[in-house]
């Protein structure tokens, strides 16, 4: 058997979140006990000092309930943001070990790394890890997180109305106590997560990149995934569909605060949906687009090689049974020579099938839904919930 590294031995031991400075802060605080547990303490913590000051903030103020145009709880934005989407990216880090393992894991299990490149996609593996690591990237995020954060704040928490984070002064808007929490602290702590995410993708694309263009990889047109045997690639994606997840309902919360408080209407924002879901897609679909060469290559030589292949047997068909050169006592009815023929035929159909990516149109199609599902709350603003029941039985009865 053909000898293979073990990459659950550092430094080989791959996963996008298992590292960086913050990785071992939560560990020694005990927030955090490797490989990945302990998510809902880390939940509930992050909670207690995102979310809960603005409660208390807003209740001494008066504005968790009323006393504003947009009351605290009543903040569709702030609430999803807060208490979905971040518990979402959270959460994602359990995922995404998980299935990053076993993804990477699979290039060896596959055959599909040759003995002699097992050194080099080992240092591929090192490298992605150190990356991972590294202290200066983290705090180039944080501090993005921060100084992008607030350059772009007053647009982003901008409303037309007075909130419970803006109260007007005078003429003028400004930020109420809670206002400054939310700004300074709940912002920027829910964009250090979600940019630290776009780091770690940043991690996943360079891994696989380096992986197409140093690895010669053993790719098999006759693979019945119809991907070369890559097809295990995209179940990446849904790994990462709780990152996708945390995006839409973030943007559902936001068009629904938009919709309840300031009159809007869905179909203001349908570019824009579209555009956000395009975008989603793309994120996770395109570090899979880095095979298609190989993938390519692999195809044509699978076509070339087995159609010389099939050339051969199909002229010793006809020698034997056209040109009558058959063994007298051989009947053709019955003969395994037509089965061959046909699996032939449906062999070389699997080659010219062969996909250039490593995902077909359907995969994209439930990845699209999936992360449209937590917009579908927003089309309860333009139909009424009974209205829809009585169309959806109309439907079915």
């Amino acid at each position: 058997m053909r000898k293979k590294i073990d990459i659950i031995d550092e430094p080989t031991d791959f996963s996008l979140v298992q590292g960086g400075p913050l990785f071992q802060l939560l560990v020694r605080t005990r927030l955090l006990k490797p490989p990945i547990e302990l998510l809902a303490r880390r939940i509930v913590v992050i909670l207690l000092v995102a979310w809960l000051p603005l409660l208390v903030l807003s209740i001494f103020s008066g504005h968790a309930l009323g006393g504003t145009g947009i009351p605290f709880l009543l903040d569709l934005g702030a609430q999803t943001r807060l208490l979905v989407s971040m518990p979402l990216l959270l959460a994602a880090e359990v995922v995404v070990h998980r299935r990053g393992k076993e993804i990477v894991r699979q290039f060896l299990d596959r055959d599909l790394v040759a003995l002699e490149d097992q050194p080099r996609f080992e240092s591929i593996i090192a490298s992605a890890m150190r990356l991972r690591n590294s202290a200066f990237m983290e705090v180039l995020v944080f501090a993005f997180a921060i100084v992008g954060g607030y350059a772009l704040g007053g647009r982003y928490l901008e409303m037309g109305t007075a909130t419970w984070y803006k109260a007007a002064s005078g003429r003028q808007m400004s930020l109420t106590p809670a206002g400054y929490w939310y700004l300074i602290i709940s912002l920027t702590i829910f964009r250090f997560i979600l940019f630290r995410w776009y780091f770690r993708l940043f991690v996943w694309y360079r891994f696989l990149w380096q992986v197409s263009r140093r690895i010669p990889l053993r790719l098999n047109a006759l693979h019945s995934d119809h991907a070369g045997g890559l097809a295990f690639l995209s179940t990446s994606e849904y790994a990462l569909q709780p990152i996708l997840l945390a995006h839409t309902v973030a943007l559902s919360g936001f068009l629904g605060s938009r919709i309840w408080h300031e009159g809007a209407t869905l179909p203001q924002y349908k570019l824009e949906i579209v555009a956000w879901i395009g975008f989603l897609l793309l994120l996770v679909l395109t570090p899979l687009l880095f095979f298609v060469i190989q993938l390519g290559n692999a195809r044509r030589a699978g076509v070339l090689e087995y159609g010389i292949v099939a050339s051969q047997y199909v002229a010793e068909f006809r020698r034997k049974w056209i040109e009558g050169h058959a063994a007298p006592d051989e009947a053709l009815i019955g003969s395994a020579d037509i089965q061959s023929l046909a699996d032939l035929s449906n062999s070389f159909a699997v080659v010219e099938e062969m996909r250039l990516v490593p995902f077909g149109r359907w995969t994209v199609l439930r990845l699209a839904i999936v992360t449209a599902l937590p917009l579908l709350p927003l089309v309860l603003t333009m139909i009424p919930l009974g209205e829809l029941i009585d169309r959806a039985m109309g439907v079915l009865f």
